[in-house]
């Protein structure tokens, strides 16, 4: 003889039912707080050329290489926060979060990295011009 199904009572199934769509609600709910409170840190990739053009305004050239580098040569007005100190020295250095910053290095790595820890520490206006090594500007010692 095969095995007896019986239905489950109505208001059984109407509150599983119920329980259900208050879980997914909830779920939803979360990831949208999550993802809307989740801080993109953004910065833009420009080329030399590009970053050039901006230095006519009113900016702050970063230099992220080590002492020495800057040393052997840097763009004309460019300040020096090796990227090692980045995440340790940005406030200080960049007290204005909403100022527009270009950034280079050596070859564009360490750059890309700076103006990523930039943007996650909430500098909004940020441009990653990658290394010196493709800079067609002038270069100076002082």
């Amino acid at each position: 003889m095969g095995a007896v199904v019986r239905p489950l009572p109505v208001p059984f199934t109407i509150r599983k039912e119920r329980n259900v769509k208050i879980a997914l609600s909830a779920l939803l709910f979360s990831l949208l707080l999550l993802v809307g409170c989740t801080q993109s840190a953004e910065y833009q990739k420009i080329s030399a050329e590009e970053a050039s053009k901006m230095m006519t305004e009113e900016v702050i050239i970063l230099d992220v290489r080590t002492q020495g580098e800057y040393d052997e040569g840097h763009i004309p007005g460019a300040v020096l926060l090796p990227d090692s100190e980045v995440a340790q020295r940005a406030e200080e250095i960049l007290p204005n979060k909403g100022q527009t910053i270009l950034v280079y290095c050596r070859s564009g790595r360490r750059s890309a990295l700076a103006a990523e820890a930039l943007a996650k520490l909430g500098y909004t206006d940020v441009y990653d011009f990658g290394g010196i090594i493709d800079w067609p500007g002038e270069i100076t010692t002082e």
